[in-house]
């Protein structure tokens, strides 16, 4: 099973302050376990809110919305992916994460689709395209 992990903006974050030595060291060391057992299949930190966009859709228009955005409880500040058996050993993986930003912060897990989770409607066709497409991406 892989899981999202998504580590959530703060004010600081937003801000554009960046971690100290002590965090990133520790950050380190964390990456490096999870590399070691296995679990990290990639991570990153997003640069603040202001740096981005947003592309809203409302059947065919498309309106691009420069950052920053308000609402900094529902901004992401960087990610990891996990490749775990079960969302308990995701749980018990981040629990052991350093504190991200200090202070108060939080970090949202939620399970990845896999292909077999959409059913009879992913057909042979679609599945064979998505094997395709993923061998030219890692290729890449």
């Amino acid at each position: 099973m892989r899981f999202m992990v998504l580590v959530k903006a703060t004010k600081d974050s937003e801000a554009g302050k960046m971690p100290d030595e002590k965090l990133l060291t520790e950050m380190g060391k964390y990456n490096e376990e999870l590399v070691k057992a296995g679990v990290l299949l990639a991570g990153e930190g997003l640069h603040p809110s202001a740096r981005g966009a947003r592309v809203r859709f409302s059947g065919t228009s498309r309106t691009v919305v420069d950052g920053p955005f308000t609402e900094t409880k529902e901004l992401v500040a960087g990610f990891w992916l996990f490749q775990v058996k079960s969302k308990e050993e995701a749980i018990e993986w981040v629990k052991r994460c350093p504190n991200p930003m200090h202070g108060e912060s939080e970090i949202e897990i939620r399970q990845v689709f896999e292909m077999e989770d959409f059913g009879a409607e992913l057909t042979p066709e679609l599945r064979a395209q998505d094997a395709r497409l993923r061998e030219q991406a890692t290729k890449s």
